[in-house]
């Protein structure tokens, strides 16, 4: 009967939300991206579906696929080289902003702040290791000294007398107070402190890439909920008709009632849809520093599926390509590398002289030769040249030797600290490989389920509607 059939499909409507596109839910993939190794994602050559912009006009529906129509729900892509990044563009749906996944991946190299302010620190830690690299260098002084003096001095011997003398010096001088330890040992440490900051700043890149890539997917997923909460509403509307249209006595107020109830649910569901999509690329935008308030529309297919590893792999080779190439544990060792550089340099502190260097050609300390000149009063006269430098080399035991020995203690003590650092980074970084294993493991099999799923309820949706 016609009134049995339409509430056979109002509880259909309730169970089964159809037409949502197959799309992988997040997994963190970073340690499978960087166990593997894989370069940045070619260019794809999906197709993205019209899907209306909220406040804007819907676009036409399309005509409802058949089960036969109906394309596979999952595609497979295979990345192996990087494609030039394409600059984002309009997308047919005005209000959008298309972008594809290469393009995003591109971007985390050039635009977001964390990658830039990692580079920052490169910049820095270099600057630090030219510096240390100089340090056998002295400072050279040049400039000019002007002395009087009026009144009783006393000469070499011991004789005091009054006298009015002035001189002028013309000339410049070294002045140079080198640490022999920290000259030898300090360019050593700042290098391994170099290439730590290098390994975290591809650790940056490679977190900002993981954070685009998965927001990007939950833009993605957004998308397809609003095409799939789109297509639901379309069905939950075309119920309210067919039950308005029957005659009161085969279908009663309380089925129309509830047709239209169901319709107000599905508008709800596409309004949190929406927001869902906002949100997600919100985040994408300020991943990327792109235009806010823009909603950003992937170029893919939502059923677009990307396979970086194949889950078959062993949990155990994944384990030893991360703990090999994780730039964390690179950070980490390099760490190490320059804290046993600093027990060496406070060992051998007091075995190696302090070289001073001083220019004493004037009256206060700094220029140590030039053009001199001088005589009685202010009669300054009798110019010639002059040169005139003090050199030192000094042994230093700090507190009589007990505070060297603080100072490799503490050394000492921060080179386990950083040691145990690196065992709690292996740590961290074991787990990760192990749950991103489970999670793409159980990932696709829960794909497998949702294709036999999404089958299924077009196929049921189509017989009751």
């Amino acid at each position: 009967m016609p009134g049995e059939s339409d509430r056979n499909s109002s509880k259909t409507m309730q169970s089964v939300r159809v037409w949502r596109p197959v799309i992988r839910r997040r997994v963190r993939v970073r340690p499978l991206c960087l166990a593997a190794g894989l370069p940045a994602c070619a260019a794809l050559d999906g197709q993205s579906l019209p899907i209306p912009i909220a406040g804007m006009p819907p676009t036409p529906a399309a005509k409802t696929p058949t089960q036969a129509e109906i394309p596979s729900p999952v595609q497979s892509a295979k990345y192996e080289e990087p494609a030039p990044p394409l600059p984002p563009t309009k997308t047919v749906a005005s209000g959008t902003l298309a972008i594809n996944l290469p393009t995003a991946l591109a971007l985390t190299n050039a635009n977001p702040l964390d990658v830039q302010i990692a580079q920052e620190r490169v910049r820095f830690a270099a600057a630090q290791l030219d510096r240390a690299n100089a340090l056998w260098l002295p400072n050279v002084n040049v400039g000019v000294d002007y002395f009087r003096h009026d009144g009783q001095i006393q000469d070499i011997v011991g004789n005091v007398f009054g006298t009015s003398r002035s001189s002028l010096l013309l000339g410049a001088g070294p002045q140079a107070v080198v640490s022999v330890t920290d000259a030898v040992y300090a360019p050593l440490a700042a290098r391994q402190v170099l290439r730590g900051v290098q390994a975290n700043a591809q650790a940056v890149r490679n977190d900002t890439m993981l954070a685009v890539a998965v927001t990007y997917f939950e833009v993605q997923q957004a998308r397809g909920d609003v095409a799939g909460a789109l297509e639901t509403l379309r069905r939950a509307d075309d119920l309210v008709a067919r039950t308005e249209k029957l005659a009161p006595d085969l279908t009663p107020d309380v089925e129309v009632n509830r047709a239209k109830a169901e319709a107000a649910r599905r508008r709800q569901a596409v309004e949190s849809a929406y927001e869902r999509w906002q949100v997600a690329s919100a985040e994408l935008a300020r991943l990327l520093r792109l235009a806010a308030g823009t909603p950003i529309e992937p170029c893919e297919d939502p059923s677009l599926v990307v396979t970086l590893l194949d889950p078959e792999t062993s949990l155990d080779d994944l384990l030893a390509t991360g703990l090999t190439h994780r730039p964390e544990l690179a950070s980490q060792q390099a760490k190490i590398q320059a804290a046993l550089v600093r027990v060496k340099q406070e060992q051998r502190r007091p075995y190696y002289p302090t070289v001073a260097a001083r220019g004493v050609g004037s009256n206060v300390p700094g220029l140590a030769g030039g053009y001199f000149g001088g005589g009685v009063n202010d009669d300054v006269q009798n110019f010639g040249a002059r040169f005139s430098v003090d050199l030192q080399a000094v042994w230093e035991f700090q507190n009589l030797g007990l505070g060297n020995l603080a100072a490799v203690r503490e050394r000492e003590s921060d080179r386990r600290r950083v040691l145990l650092e690196l065992l709690r980074a292996q740590d961290q970084v074991k787990a990760e490989i192990v749950q991103a294993h489970a999670q793409a493991t159980r990932a696709a099999k829960r794909l497998k389920a949702a294709e036999d799923g999404l089958t299924n309820a077009t196929a049921t949706a189509e017989k009751c509607l």
